[in-house]
């Protein structure tokens, strides 16, 4: 399995992204710039450029024809993905820090983080409506007085989001009523690093802080499975053809320097989804891995860490033909 190496990021990564249909690879990372890749060959097609700040999320429409991005330059822009054109500002009064299109690409939503004074918000947009974007009043507005929003998703269907807290907390907040609707509080030790829907949208992976990331019913957030390990988890994700489920992490960014490739636990871990055990690991990045993505047609992943490269892995047949033995 030889990866394609990207190298258009100055500093750590922070999301990686593929569109629906699987063809384009979208990543962000502390730098200012998105980029935009082929996934087949690596190439690079477009940087977009508009932010001052480091970007922490990013979002594309189901037709790839918008994206938006969440920064820490205190906005949340849309683009357009091919004209790499800036569509709409939607400035905020504390960083913002996840970003999502509904499942009809109509309303956005945006998290903005507590600080500078500030209290947590989740805000929404109806990108139908012009008067909203131009006087930047949001549809609706959730102030979060407790644990901070690190990421957010939206729900199976488009009447709530899903958010992770940096207390690990799980919550679904009704778009509709500003409600929070009841689910699981506690569902993690530690801070809440990555929320990811499988493909079918009916299951949802956690990553977090405490070492293990967990596998829900994306609807009534019943804890399925839980895949434990020996480091940090930032990211998690679902395959859509396998029962695999991909972790990444490592140690604190901040310890990196004081430790070789190896301690470090820089690698890429598979788990069997329904049997929680190890099955095998891709080692390559030399800083711990923040982000993973599933191609689409499972035939792929992508990869991008603290040292700044993004990894493409195509599987090899022998992933294919693998049979987990029980």
């Amino acid at each position: 399995m030889k990866p394609i190496l990207l190298t258009g990021h100055e500093r750590s990564l922070t999301k990686v992204l593929y569109n629906k249909d699987g063809d384009l690879l979208f990543t962000v990372s502390k730098d200012h710039y998105p980029n935009v890749w082929w996934s087949i060959n690596g190439e690079r097609l477009g940087t977009y450029k508009g932010h001052a700040g480091a970007i922490w999320d990013i979002a594309v429409t189901t037709d790839s024809t918008r994206i938006t991005t969440a920064s820490a330059d205190q906005s949340c822009f849309v683009w357009d993905t091919e004209k790499g054109a800036v569509l709409h500002k939607m400035p905020a009064k504390s960083p913002v820090r996840s970003c999502a299109f509904s499942l009809t690409n109509n309303i956005l939503c945006f998290t903005t983080d507590r600080a500078m004074n500030q209290p947590c918000f989740i805000k929404f947009f109806d990108l139908r409506d012009k008067n909203q974007l131009e006087t930047n009043t949001p549809l609706k507005e959730i102030e979060i007085k407790d644990a901070k929003v690190n990421r957010m998703i939206w729900g199976t269907v488009e009447d709530y989001v899903i958010t992770g807290h940096e207390d690990g907390q799980l919550r679904q907040y009704d778009y509709e009523s500003g409600e929070r609707l009841p689910a699981v509080d506690h569902s993690h030790k530690g801070q809440i690093k990555d929320l990811q829907l499988s493909k079918d949208r009916t299951m949802l992976i956690s990553a977090s802080k405490d070492t293990s990331a967990k596998l829900f019913d994306a609807k009534d957030f019943r804890c399925l499975k839980t895949y434990k390990t020996d480091r940090p988890v930032n990211s998690a994700a679902v395959s859509p053809i396998k029962n695999h489920v991909l972790l990444g992490g490592g140690q604190e960014a901040m310890e990196v320097t004081t430790t070789q490739t190896k301690s470090g636990k820089f690698e890429a871990r598979f788990f069997h989804l329904i049997f929680e055990e190890e099955i095998g690991r891709v080692k390559g990045h030399f800083g711990p891995i923040n982000t993973l993505a599933f191609h689409p047609s499972g035939k792929q992943y992508a990869s991008g860490a603290e040292d700044g490269y993004v990894r493409i892995h195509d599987f090899d047949q022998t992933y294919f033909d693998f049979e987990y033995e029980f």
